[in-house]
């Protein structure tokens, strides 16, 4: 191989390095600053994170209400129920001894 040819071929080789390194930085360039850009807005969403979190404590704070007023009237319903079957027990219990006893056919 002549000298002229390999000096030729090295000055590619280098010309095509030179050429791969440029290209190499600006894609290092470019994830950098796409990387900058995930962490900023990633940093700013941080913000509304606390909202949501804020959002879902009053939710949650709403609905432990809600169901706490539920079970209370819950509750009264029941005791009412309670008493009202008290009231027609007796009255059931009334009727049956009336039955046995014949006092309601006279």
């Amino acid at each position: 191989m002549p000298a002229e040819e390999i000096t030729s071929s090295v000055e590619m080789i280098e010309a095509e390095a030179e050429k791969t390194l440029k290209e190499a930085q600006r894609r290092a360039s470019e994830i950098i600053l796409k990387a900058k850009e995930e962490a900023r807005v990633i940093l700013a969403s941080e913000v509304s994170l606390d909202e949501v979190k804020r959002e879902c404590e009053q939710t949650l704070d709403g609905a432990r209400e809600k169901a706490a007023r539920e079970i209370e009237q819950s509750k009264k319903d029941a005791s009412e129920i309670k008493a009202g079957s008290g009231k027609k027990v007796a009255e059931i219990t009334g009727r049956i001894v009336n039955i046995v006893s014949g006092a309601g056919s006279r």
